[in-house]
């Protein structure tokens, strides 16, 4: 079965949460009572945030965009895209945006060298722990273990933990784990595309250790959550769902292709479900594949626990990525993934950080999913770069096909 280089359609529907549903008002906002919102409302209209400092300190350095070379004729070095300012303009804008009031913070924590064990090998653990005790290593293309890396990487994988048991112990129904390095990359045996610990991975495994049945991932970063998947890969108790561009194996330390083809083995089989998307998807093309094979998945296997790995890698501004997905696309995904949450997870949801790397639009693409997870009734903020134009000739083509392929070939799909 062959993907196709295709530019994606764009989307005119609604989204699939009722607005029965509560919601937050514009007037909320206003309010004299704004301020104190946080300690006012119920719990399960709160975003329990984690976060930490200490992930500021790994410093990724500068050089022709992620490769750390100085090429000696360039006056001027960027940073390396994953850099400490995307993630400093994150935590501002939701503690000083309009949507600060519906945000509680707590302290992250760095995870317990035991712990990454439910995901990653020893030998794995050991060669990161080495790494640092030697000053430092490039584990891979643009992935650099540098002083101060392996103590953010802890505390971005004890932060993801501490988030989702937030959720386990019943306190609270959403939590967003506010984390560097990024994860999703990471698979079990090796470090990947900036990531060294697969954080959401992590706390899929917490859960299901927790009493979880069944767990749902839904990855809207760019770049295909490769190592949350090879996870999970032989498991029929977590349904990874990855909308990605279609950008194929970029090396020996991320060998899958990330096409629809990969759909897990043995009892796995059919719960790994790749939607690569033509580079210039817009907003209309992914709430298309949200309808039309997001949900339906979701709807079948009707998971106990949502996980929303969120990379505004996506957008259409990023230097990592060929999507154009707007502010109005997050929102629309994260009321979508909301519905779905209330629908199935009694309301509980975990998101966790990966990409984004446009220092500016980020911030705020990541406020505009929040608002859809809020299911605000009106946008609070008003997007800076809006309207990016979109191909509308491919995206139903090629959404179709990867559904038909899909009806035909997963087992737990074929009457969807």
């Amino acid at each position: 079965f062959m993907l196709f280089s295709i530019h994606l359609i764009c989307w005119g529907g609604r989204s699939i949460w009722s607005k029965k549903e509560s919601s937050i008002k514009q007037s909320d906002l206003n309010s004299p009572m704004a301020s104190s919102a946080s300690q006012s409302l119920p719990s399960d209209n709160l975003i329990h945030v984690f976060w930490d400092e200490g992930m500021l300190k790994h410093d990724t350095g500068r050089g022709v965009f992620d490769t750390g070379m100085d090429p000696g004729f360039l006056d001027v070095l960027e940073k390396h895209p994953e850099n400490s300012d995307r993630v400093k303009n994150m935590l501002s804008i939701l503690k000083r945006g309009p949507i600060s009031p519906f945000i509680s913070w707590h302290h992250g924590r760095p995870a317990h060298i035991s712990e990454l064990s439910s995901f990653h090998t020893q030998e794995y653990v050991n060669e990161l722990i080495e790494a640092d005790r030697n000053g430092g290593k490039e584990l891979c293309g643009g992935t650099f273990l540098n002083p101060g890396s392996w103590d953010a990487a802890l505390l971005a994988a004890g932060s993801t933990l501490s988030a989702m048991k937030h959720i386990i112990d019943g306190h609270g129904k959403i939590a967003y784990a506010l984390v560097r390095p990024p994860g999703h990359h990471a698979q079990p045996t090796q470090a990947d595309g900036y990531c060294f610990l697969n954080n959401a991975g992590l706390a899929v495994q917490l859960a299901l250790d927790g009493g979880c049945r069944k767990v749902v991932v839904l990855d809207i970063d760019v770049h295909y959550g490769n190592g949350t998947a090879e996870g999970f890969y032989h498991s029929d108790k977590v349904l990874t769902i990855s909308l990605h561009m279609n950008h194929g194996s970029w090396g020996p330390s991320h060998p899958q292709d990330g096409t629809v083809e990969e759909l897990g083995e043995g009892e796995g089989f059919g719960y790994n479900l790749n939607i690569p998307l033509p580079n210039g998807t817009g907003d209309k093309g992914y709430g298309y594949a949200m309808q039309h094979l997001v949900v339906p998945a979701i709807e079948k296997f009707e998971p106990d626990m949502m996980v929303l790995v969120v990379g505004q890698d996506s957008s259409a501004f990023d230097p990592n990525g060929r999507q154009c997905l707007t502010m109005e696309g997050y929102r629309e995904i994260g009321r979508t993934i909301r519905g779905m949450a209330n629908k199935y997870s009694n309301g509980r949801l975990l998101i966790v950080q990966e990409g984004g790397y446009h220092v500016t639009y980020s911030a705020y693409c990541l406020h505009a999913t929040l608002e859809g997870v809020l299911n605000v009734s009106e946008p609070l903020l008003s997007d800076p770069i809006a309207y990016y134009p979109e191909d509308e000739s491919f995206p139903t083509k090629v959404i179709e096909a990867i559904k038909k392929y899909q009806k035909e070939v997963v087992p737990f799909l074929k009457d969807a």
